[in-house]
């Protein structure tokens, strides 16, 4: 995604966020790995508590006025310095910018290099087993290799097609983990809502979501397999705990691999893509057990010194609204993947104002317009924006949560001019 003016802005926030990052070897293209230490958090994730710049935070409470109560509002620099701050430890609903956990999470704990895989195998007896992690775009035209693939090797090590149907499990999440508690019926037939499941075509969304996928994949599968003159027995194997079904006696036969990390955050954090951010989630956290996953998360927030207070992670894509962010947790988690050895990646998956994502259409011809990368959050009665904003007097890490305002959008354009005004909070 992007072009020149895009490069030529990431490059201009590189150079204004302070260090050079070191050039990191690829991991393991599909296992996760354990990469370099980050530095130790300095400045706000360090709980830096006193407002360092009176007029911005003048200017701040200014534009929110009487909605102030309303709003949560945090600015910081790149020393970690807190310019201003209004109800920042106030915990709030944030829509999709609960995705910037998740994708900072993802980041950090499976690399830049990490894919997605769905993988056929062959097992001792000679059936197969289809197994997968998610893949947002796993689609018809890999499904039918996949068919060709079983049709050609179905328990035969001659790779001659077999003349008996063939035996194929599909291992899946079971139904009670195919939508987070707290996702509304409503949400959940659309598109943007649909279930997470390891094995899911086109993200399990067709115009609507698609209420049983198991079901669908059997019946295109069989379908396929049909067309290519075979048969098949088709049987669906429960994925019940964290770990995936002993698979050290079977034979990989094929695998599909998901566009890498940097396409996957580009879909949780530019497209606000629900699926992926969700994905995301359960496969950094070693977990599809959704309990688990949030509390791994929790237990990774804290680690990085990101103030907790209020703080409550319930899914990875923020449609449920028992999440609980706070606008200086998300600043600080910004500030804090800015000191990140792979800070560019997380960075450069963001929204860019007047160009790019959810922010293309906004602040067009403005002076924000290339100057503002960020992650999105609207849902009824919620809006939220969080990202780095390129100022004259360097990065800016700012974050606002609004849960009941009256225009929040003419309110956020107004916050981020003011936190790129020059001079206003000149570095110490």
């Amino acid at each position: 995604m992007g072009g020149a003016r895009q490069r030529r802005s990431l490059g201009l926030l590189l150079l204004l966020s302070s260090g050079q990052l070191p050039a990191l070897a690829g991991p393991d293209p599909v296992t996760a790995i354990a990469l370099p230490a980050a530095p130790p958090p300095i400045g706000l994730p360090a709980l830096q508590r006193q407002i360092s710049c009176p007029l911005l935070q003048q200017r701040v409470r200014s534009v929110l006025g009487p909605e102030a109560s309303v709003w949560s509002v945090s600015v910081a620099d790149a020393q970690g310095r807190l310019l201003a701050d209004v109800n920042g430890l106030q915990p709030r609903i944030p829509a999709s910018n609960q995705k910037l956990v998740s994708t900072a999470l993802a980041l950090d704990r499976l690399g830049p290099d990490y894919a997605l895989t769905t993988r056929l195998w062959r097992r001792p007896d000679g059936s197969l087993r289809l197994t997968g992690e998610g893949d947002p775009d796993f689609n018809i035209s890999q499904l039918r290799r996949f068919a060709m693939l079983a049709l050609g090797r179905g328990g035969s090590s001659s790779g001659q097609p077999t003349l008996q149907p063939i035996q194929i499990q599909l291992v899946e999440e079971p139904q009670q983990r195919w939508w987070p508690a707290g996702w509304e019926g409503a949400d959940r037939a659309e598109a943007y809502g649909a279930p997470i499941t390891r094995l899911a075509l086109t993200s399990n969304a067709q115009g609507m979501a698609v209420s049983n996928p198991p079901s669908r994949l059997q019946r295109l599968l069989d379908q396929e397999i049909k067309r290519q003159g075979g048969a098949a027995s088709i049987s669906l194997l429960p994925s019940i705990s964290a770990p995936s079904p002993d698979l050290s006696n079977d034979v990989l036969l094929h695998e599909e691999r998901s566009i890498g990390m940097h396409g996957l955050l580009s879909l949780a954090n530019t497209e606000s893509h629900n699926f992926t951010a969700e994905v995301l989630l359960r496969q950094a956290a070693g977990s599809w057990d959704l309990q688990q996953a949030r509390l791994r998360a929790m237990q990774w927030l804290s680690m990085q010194g990101i103030p907790m207070e209020g703080v409550r992670v319930v899914d990875g894509s923020g449609l449920d609204r028992g999440n609980r962010l706070t606008s200086r947790a998300l600043a600080a988690l910004l500030l804090r993947m800015a000191q990140h050895p792979l800070a560019n990646h997380y960075v450069a998956s963001m929204a860019i104002a007047g160009q790019r994502g959810t922010l293309r259409h906004l602040w067009q011809n403005s002076q924000l317009d290339g100057k503002f990368y960020g992650k999105t959050g609207t849902i009824s009665g919620v809006r939220s924006i969080s990202g780095v904003l390129i100022s004259p007097d360097g990065p800016r890490y700012i974050s606002m949560i609004s849960n009941g305002a009256s225009s929040p959008n003419s309110t956020i354009g107004s916050l981020l001019r003011q936190a790129q005004t020059a001079g206003l909070c000149p570095a110490s």
